[in-house]
């Protein structure tokens, strides 16, 4: 089951930007951490079983406003199996030579010189 949260949170700096982004990461669960929104406000968290509650105490702990604006769950995305056809290797068949003996006398006379 993966969930994605949407936590807004005020960030000033980039200072605050690293916390936020730091104490989501290292939360149990998570898989991708983005900072999203017009005014860049708003932290998109995205993984399995991830406890939202417990991510937004943390978040206030050190970032002082963190309100949490959805959690749902993300579903995931069907890809297009591509069906592949069989294609049978073909193998060129090449014609047998002709083979032929040469016909020779078996008895062939033992002197040459005559």
């Amino acid at each position: 089951m993966t969930q994605k949260i949407v936590i807004k949170v005020n960030i000033h700096c980039e200072k605050c930007r690293t916390k936020a982004l730091k104490i989501a990461a290292t939360t149990h669960g998570v898989n991708e951490v983005a900072i999203k929104g017009k005014a860049r406000d708003e932290l998109t968290v995205i993984g399995n079983e991830v406890d939202s509650v417990k991510l937004a105490c943390s978040l206030r702990k050190k970032l002082r406003n963190a309100t949490i604006v959805s959690v749902e769950e993300k579903k995931e995305e069907k890809k297009d199996e591509k069906k592949y056809e069989y294609f049978p290797s073909y193998y060129a068949h090449y014609p047998q030579y002709l083979v032929s003996e040469v016909a020779r006398d078996p008895y062939q006379p033992t002197c040459s010189i005559m």
